[in-house]
């Protein structure tokens, strides 16, 4: 029994779950490590057979035609997964700044889920971001933006490098404006807490004010990220919201 494949959709396949798994690879919440590689793999594999068939079949010339577009799709799918890594990433640094203020920061450590390093409430809203992803059906519309990137610049079409350093220089800029979005209003109150204390070391240097900073500030902050923590799931919902049109908005 012989099973004969087309080969423009063999290889419209291949150069769709390229792109795919380049993108899960990256993009948050399929690049944690908790997910493993193979996961990845066959969820992008299963994807661009879904995805596939309603797309223009490629037919490189060559095989080193073939080779290029390969590569193009691979860098393609890892610089928009870039984009949303930026977008959501916000979230983590937030929890950064409110270690940094709040006097966790000389706790900080390596966190093998994200390899990176961060303090305590770093790793938390990082944590808690990806688990909303999950719970809240987010995870969709980033696979949903992923699918969008096919009309935005589908097969066969080069990329327009500078249009997407240009994104990626706007997604790192707007990462640091959400970030202090998210955790001004405690950064604000810690703040305060450290002008009062030195109006009060001001008044009564005796009184060794600063070294009951520490401590207060540390208490602020656990009482005060419980109501913090309340505007998460909006936030992380909005930011979700955002990845179908921010991805092709990149690519044209």
């Amino acid at each position: 029994m012989a099973v004969t494949l087309p080969m423009p959709a063999v290889v419209t396949t291949l150069l769709v779950a390229v792109r795919m798994i380049a993108f899960l690879v990256v993009a948050p919440p399929f690049a944690q490590r908790g997910v493993p590689g193979p996961v990845k793999v066959a969820l992008g594999t299963g994807l661009a057979l879904a995805v596939a068939p309603g797309l223009e079949p490629a037919e490189p010339a060559s095989t080193a035609a073939f080779v290029g577009a390969l590569v193009l799709q691979a860098l393609v799918g890892a610089g928009t997964g870039f984009l949303v890594y930026l977008l959501f990433s916000a979230v983590q640094a937030a929890g950064g700044l409110v270690d940094m203020f709040g006097g966790f920061q000389l706790a900080a450590g390596f966190d093998p889920m994200s390899m990176t390093n961060g303090a305590q409430f770093s790793r938390l809203y990082q944590l808690l971001a990806v688990v909303l992803l999950f719970a809240s059906d987010g995870y969709q519309l980033v696979v949903g933006g992923l699918v969008r990137t096919f009309d935005a610049l589908p097969l066969g079409v080069g990329v327009d490098l500078a249009r997407l350093g240009d994104a990626a220089a706007t997604g790192l800029t707007d990462m640091f404006v959400a970030a202090l979005q998210i955790a001004g209003p405690l950064l604000v109150v810690l703040f305060l807490a450290d002008v009062g204390l030195g109006l009060l070391t001001r008044v009564s240097p005796a009184l060794n004010a600063f070294a009951l900073g520490f401590p207060l500030k540390i208490l602020l902050t656990l009482v005060l990220a419980g109501f913090a923590l309340l505007a998460l799931p909006a936030i992380v919902r909005a930011l979700a919201g955002e990845v179908p049109t921010l991805v092709p908005r990149a690519l044209r």
